[in-house]
C-alpha cells in the first residue's frame, strides 16, 4: 500500500453501504464518499498533479470529501479555516502558492474575495463532474508513497506560520501501527474533536478509513455546552475519543460526567498538553473499563512518536509520555549533541524513522534548523527531527516530559511560538516593548507590554491578526520590563509578578 486512498478502496469492498461519516443530521456512506471524491479527483487530476490545493471551509463531510478528492487527483491538501485572521490566511496562501481553492456554498463569496487570483471551485459543482477513470488511474500510477499528503501550518517564531509537509508513506506507516496497537475495529464509532487543520484529526480520519469505522464529527459549538456534547456522544454510541487534553478537561471541569456518562466509550487517547491527574481520575472513575492512552509527538513526526497506556492500578505522580511507537526511534541528545545513554538524565527529545515529515513547505532555513543529520551518527545518512522538548528516561524505560528548551508552548492543545505572539504585539505601532510568558501549571498565557495603547485596544487588535487560541489570557501594561545582566528581558522576574 502506498496511497491512503487504498484505505477507502479496501473499506468499500467490505462495507460500501455503511455510514462512513456523521455530521449532526448529515450522513454519508462509504460508497457515496468514494463517488463524490472521485468526481472531485477527476477535475483536480486534469488540472494539476502533485501540487497543493487549498480547502477553504469548516471541518465536516464536505471538507473530508474534498481531501480525498484531492488525493484521488494526485495532489495534496491544506485546510484553511475561514475563521482565521486575514493576515494569517494571506501568509499561508503566499507560502503555498497554490493554483486552486475548493470551498462550499457557505464560504464561496468570501473565497472570491480572499483568493481572487486563484481558481475557485465550489464542491457542489465538482460533485456534478463526470468521473474520468483514465485520469484517476493515471494519477494513481504516477503517485509514489513519498509524495505529500497534506501540509498543516503551525506557529512560526518569525511571525510567519510554518507548513509541515507529511507524506503518504508516513501516514500509512503510522496509522497501520496505531490502529493495530490500540485495537481499532470496524464497529468502532470515532468522535472527532480536533479541527481538520490540526494533526490530531489525522488519526480520526485515516483510522476510520483504514478499519471501516464510522467517523462522527463533533461540531465546535458543542464544546461550549458539555451537556449537549455528552448527549451527542451518547446518541451516536461513540466508542473512541482521540482528543486534546483541554477538550476532555472541559467536560470534567463542568462536572459533565455527573450529568451523563457515555458508557459505550472503550478507548480514550489524549495528547497536546500534560493531562492533569485529577481530571484523568474523574474520567477513570466514570469509565473504569476504558483504555486510557497518553500520546506525545509534534506535527513534524506524523501525529505521535511516544505512547503510554495508563495502568489503572498504579498511582501516578506524573504521567509518562511513554515508549516509542514501533518503527520509530526516539532518543535524547545533551547540550553538546551527544547521545544520552543512561536513565534519569534530561536531554532534548529527537526522533527518526519513516514518521518524519518532509520538512517545512518552501522554508529551507527552518527545515535545515529542525530536520538534520543525526549528530551522533557519522556512518550514514540518518535524518532526525529535533523537537525542542526536554525529557528523561525513567527506571521503567518510559520517557518523562520536562518542558521546552525554547519559548514554544503547548496551549489549548495547540503548539505555539511565543515569539509569534510577541511579533504581533510589536507590530502594533503604539507598542514599544513586549514579552509573553506561559504558566504551564495554571495554563495561562500572559503578555507584558510598554506602550501608548490601552489593554482593551491591544486585545482587539490582536484578535484581527491571531487565532483565538493565541490571544493572551491576561494582558499587563507596565512602565518597564526588567532586564538580566546581559541585557535580555528577565522572564523570571516577570513570572514572579503573576504568581
Amino acid at each position: 500500500m502506498y496511497n491512503v486512498v487504498d484505505y477507502l478502496e479496501e473499506s468499500l469492498k467490505k462495507c460500501k453501504d455503511k455510514i462512513a461519516i456523521i455530521e449532526e443530521d448529515q450522513k454519508i456512506t462509504y460508497n457515496e464518499l468514494a463517488l463524490f471524491s472521485k468526481k472531485i479527483g477527476s477535475y483536480i487530476g486534469a488540472f494539476i498533479f502533485n501540487e497543493p490545493v487549498i480547502i477553504f471551509m469548516d471541518k465536516g463531510i464536505e471538507a473530508l470529501t474534498s481531501f480525498l478528492g484531492v488525493i484521488y487527483g494526485g495532489s495534496y491538501y491544506t485546510l484553511i479555516n475561514p475563521e482565521l485572521p486575514l493576515t494569517r490566511i494571506n501568509n499561508i496562501k503566499e507560502t503555498l502558492n497554490s493554483k486552486i481553492v475548493i470551498t462550499n456554498d457557505e464560504y464561496y463569496d468570501l473565497a472570491k474575495i480572499y483568493f481572487s487570483d486563484l481558481e475557485i471551485k465550489n464542491i457542489n459543482d465538482l460533485k456534478n463532474e463526470e468521473i474520468n477513470e483514465e485520469i484517476l488511474k493515471d494519477c494513481y500510477k504516477r503517485h509514489i508513497d513519498t509524495d505529500p499528503l497534506y501540509v498543516n501550518f503551525t506557529s512560526g517564531s518569525t511571525g510567519i506560520p510554518k507548513g509541515v509537509v507529511i507524506s503518504h508513506r508516513s501516514v500509512i506507516d503510522f496509522i497501520n501501527i496505531f490502529t493495530n496497537l490500540f485495537n481499532f475495529q470496524e464497529n468502532d464509532i470515532i468522535a472527532n474533536q480536533a479541527p481538520f487543520d490540526f494533526d490530531v484529526s489525522v488519526k480520526d480520519i485515516y483510522s476510520s478509513l483504514k478499519v471501516g469505522a464510522t467517523l462522527v464529527i463533533v461540531p465546535k459549538k458543542y464544546f461550549s455546552n458539555p451537556a449537549l456534547l455528552l448527549d451527542y456522544l451518547c446518541d451516536n454510541q461513540v466508542t473512541t475519543l482521540t482528543w486534546a487534553v483541554s477538550a476532555l478537561c472541559l467536560i470534567t471541569t463542568f462536572h459533565g460526567l455527573d450529568y451523563k456518562v457515555p458508557n459505550t466509550i472503550n478507548k480514550i487517547l489524549f495528547s497536546g498538553e500534560v493531562m492533569p491527574l485529577k481530571h484523568l481520575k474523574i474520567w477513570m472513575e466514570h469509565l473504569p473499563n476504558a483504555m486510557y492512552v497518553n500520546l506525545y509527538g509534534p506535527t513534524e513526526i506524523t501525529c505521535n512518536c511516544l505512547y503510554h497506556i495508563i495502568d489503572n492500578k498504579k498511582e501516578y505522580d506524573k504521567i509518562p509520555i511513554g515508549k516509542p511507537f514501533p518503527n520509530e526511534r526516539v532518543f535524547l541528545l545533551d547540550n553538546n549533541n551527544n547521545l544520552i545513554k543512561g536513565k534519569n538524565t534530561t536531554g532534548e527529545v529527537c526522533v527518526t524513522g519513516t514518521c518524519l515529515g518532509l520538512g517545512y513547505f518552501h522554508n529551507e532555513e527552518q527545515t535545515n534548523k529542525h530536520f538534520m543529520q543525526n549528530p551522533s551518527n557519522a556512518n550514514y545518512l540518518e535524518n532526525i527531527y529535533r523537537t525542542g522538548d526536554l525529557a528523561y528516561l525513567n527506571d521503567d524505560n518510559d520517557f518523562v516530559f520536562m518542558g521546552r528548551i525554547d519559548y514554544q508552548i503547548k496551549y489549548l492543545g495547540h503548539r505555539i511560538e511565543l515569539e509569534e505572539i510577541e511579533k504581533a504585539i510589536m507590530d502594533i505601532e503604539e507598542v514599544s516593548r513586549c514579552c509573553c510568558l506561559f504558566d504551564e501549571e495554571k495554563a495561562r498565557l500572559y503578555a507584558f507590554y510598554i506602550g501608548d495603547i490601552e489593554k482593551s485596544d491591544l486585545h482587539h487588535t490582536l484578535k484581527e491578526v491571531l487565532p483565538t487560541f493565541m490571544i493572551p489570557t491576561k494582558i499587563i501594561k507596565t512602565d518597564e520590563l526588567p532586564l538580566t545582566k546581559n541585557g535580555k528581558i528577565d522572564r523570571q522576574k516577570l513570572k514572579e509578578v503573576v504568581e
